[in-house]
């Protein structure tokens, strides 16, 4: 049966015309008339038999079906562009390997290591993309995902990696002279890390407090977000030293007290099930785990 799919000319159109919430400079993004791109966004309102825009005095608005296809169609046209950029790259050869990974500890941590890998494996090319939060693999091309959290995602084999103890780390300028008491740190802003929303609330409990106010402050997705507001001034924050090396060495952050973060989470390497054939796959898996067990001795 043939597949029901409008042209990829007039996805683009619409995409860039969303993009801008203009035809001018849709037209202008992709070299093309402003009257083609009103044809093509034309043509795609018919296919749909629906109204993606709605014209207004001094040009035009995303209508609340617009806003929703635009969201999907952007996603996937960047995908398709990631894909066939791979393909071309590789000259149809599937050399490569797509992981999603947090962000912080793939920056800090895997990157600098990433060069040993080529160097076993020159062949196999990386390719990563941040990812916060659990998705269907079935959904994605990834090959596998480096996650912080728990190992059961359906349809996967996970690997425990190592993992994690955050302490909290402020400014020198705000504890001259650490370590600070728990109670003085729940006096001071603290950090909140909006993928770990109850941080600070195991970390007083595992001190024996009960803090007033513990989810209050200033809330930031990512370690790295976290290190540079702490750096700035603005808190307290629960990050793993071994992602703030450099800053800890510089003295750009210190540690306030050397309690760590009670968890039963940890780093894993998630593999969904019909990936665990592959034999590239597998060559990054035993490299990585070669790499955790030197950090967990210190080298």
């Amino acid at each position: 049966m043939r597949r029901k799919l409008p042209t990829t000319q007039s996805l683009q159109a619409f995409e860039r015309a969303a993009r801008h919430e203009s035809f001018t400079r849709a037209a202008e993004d992709l070299a093309l008339t402003q009257s083609a791109v009103c044809r093509q966004i034309a043509a795609l309102e018919e296919f749909l038999g629906v109204s993606l825009f709605r014209r207004i005095r001094r040009g035009v608005r995303l209508t609340e079906a617009g806003q929703a296809y635009s969201r999907k169609i952007a996603s996937r046209l960047d995908a398709l562009e990631r894909d066939t950029l791979a393909a071309m790259a590789h000259q149809g050869a599937a050399a490569s390997l797509e992981l999603a990974v947090v962000p912080t500890f793939a920056t800090r941590w895997l990157l600098p290591r990433l060069a040993g890998f080529r160097e076993r494996h020159p062949d196999i090319q990386v390719h990563l993309t941040t990812s916060t939060r659990p998705f269907l693999f079935e959904e994605t091309e990834f090959d596998a995902a480096i996650y912080f959290g728990e190992a059961g995602w359906p349809g996967t084999e996970a690997q425990l990696l190592m993992g994690e103890d955050a302490v909290p780390v402020c400014s020198p300028g705000l504890v001259p002279s650490p370590p600070l008491a728990p109670g003085d740190i729940a006096r001071m802003p603290l950090l909140q890390q909006t993928t770990r929303p109850y941080a600070w609330r195991r970390w007083f409990e595992s001190c024996g407090l009960a803090v007033e106010g513990d989810l209050g402050g200033m809330r930031l997705e990512l370690f790295s977000m976290l290190a540079q507001a702490a750096i700035e001034g603005f808190g307290v924050a629960l990050i793993p030293p071994f992602l703030i090396r450099e800053e800890l060495a510089s003295r750009r952050l210190v540690i306030a007290h050397p309690q760590a973060l009670p968890t039963d989470r940890a780093y894993y390497l998630i593999v969904p099930e019909r990936k665990t054939g592959s034999l590239r796959l597998e060559a990054f898996r035993i490299w990585l785990l070669a790499e955790c067990a030197r950090f967990g001795d210190g080298t």
